[in-house]
């Protein structure tokens, strides 16, 4: 896809009107001290949940208290994983949500690659969240049709057929390429998790539509474009002025097709601003706070557009070190960020992009790769 053609596509999205809330929407308000909060939901799929059009995800959240006070404020769908924080987010997210439990969504992922360890992970994970059950158990990570073993499949089913999950599920950073093989094993997955956000192009947006019409429950994840402090590695000041997160959690909202969004939540001014973004219609000021924004973070931030795939001299995945980089300089993780760089190959890990004479890579959405891939060899390697 041109140039072109992506920047007509997001000056459309942005300019799309916002949709009317479909017959499987509902809301209410929860009157809060001197503030009215509107709760927003949307029919999870085929599965009979219902959450919080706003979510809580909870990979980089280490403070309680703020797991505590969403679920106070109503919002009822926390995701986390096996792998976050070394398995200490499911041991804080339990204790946050123990005495919700029952009026709750849980969710949790493995990035197991055998059957048996999904099963080893699926015990972990329930006895660090203090649950009998989670509700989604997703396949965390799995971008290619082979990725979905049969034995992560049947995996899935055991823990299913126990009463250890009550939903199956999937997440990506490829929804496209993924797609027909999720409605080709209907109806295994229950539901899916993909990163969404305005910056990326339409046929995202189409496989959101794809699988909701096929009855699958829909979750965005990466909704922010890459954080608060992207390429700066703290927060931005101008773009939390301007609110381009809200802004962008916003824009995410409006798609029908998009049933829950997680954004990731560290603290109470996150989340007051988050839950704004239920009751907020996204509007033309908003339109033009993301197109500047777009602009800041056009050489900086990776879309996923599989342009670049394949093409690097040194084999190295560009969109997964430049999402590990993100961690770091937009969400403020590093560690989490190093210890995803460090999990690929030695020889990924070891090549540099100095020993280049040229960049092998331009990218058509105008990110400085080879700048970017040299900064996160730097930092992580």
């Amino acid at each position: 896809m041109t140039e072109t053609s992506r920047r007509n596509f997001l000056l459309t999205g942005l300019a799309l009107p916002v949709a009317l809330e479909s017959a499987t929407s509902s809301s209410f308000t929860v009157q809060q001290p001197n503030t009215p909060i509107k709760l927003t939901y949307r029919d999870l799929g085929k599965t009979g949940l219902k959450p919080t059009i706003v979510g809580f995800g909870c990979m980089i959240t280490s403070d309680q208290s703020v797991v505590e006070r969403a679920a106070d404020l109503g919002i009822n769908y926390f995701d986390t994983a096996r792998g976050y924080q070394g398995g200490n987010n499911e041991r804080m997210v339990g204790a946050a949500l123990k005495s919700k439990r029952k009026n709750l969504i849980i969710s949790t992922k493995t990035m197991s690659r055998t059957k048996e360890e999904a099963l080893q992970h699926i015990d972990a994970s329930l006895k660090e969240l203090g649950t009998d059950y989670v509700d989604i158990w997703h396949l965390h990570m799995k971008n290619r049709p082979e990725d979905l073993t049969d034995g992560l499949l049947e995996a899935q089913q055991i823990a299913k057929q126990a009463g250890k999950a009550r939903f199956l599920g999937v997440s990506t950073h490829d929804f496209p390429r993924l797609l027909p093989a999720l409605l080709d094993k209907a109806p295994h997955f229950d539901v899916v998790l993909s990163m969404y956000n305005f910056t990326m192009s339409p046929d995202l947006t189409a496989a959101f539509e794809s699988a909701a019409k096929a009855g699958l429950g829909t979750i965005a994840m990466k909704v922010m474009a890459g954080g608060a402090g992207m390429g700066r590695g703290k927060p931005n000041p101008i773009m939390q002025r301007e609110g381009a997160l809200l802004s962008a959690l916003k824009w995410v909202l409006k798609n029908p097709n998009v049933h829950t969004a997680i954004p990731s939540i560290t603290d109470m001014e996150q989340l007051d601003e988050n839950i704004r973004a239920c009751s907020e219609t996204f509007t033309g000021a908003d339109e033009k706070i993301l197109a500047a924004h777009l602009e800041s973070i056009r050489p900086l931030y990776c879309r996923t557009c599989g342009a670049c795939t394949g093409k690097c001299a040194q084999g190295i995945p560009v969109a997964e070190v430049l999402r590990f980089l993100s961690y770091s300089e937009g969400y403020g993780q590093f560690q989490l960020a190093r210890e995803n760089y460090l999990s690929l190959p030695s020889e990924i890990r070891n090549a540099r992009c100095d020993a280049c004479t040229e960049c092998t890579i331009q990218c058509p959405n105008g990110v400085q790769v080879a700048r970017r891939v040299r900064r996160a060899q730097e930092l992580l390697a």
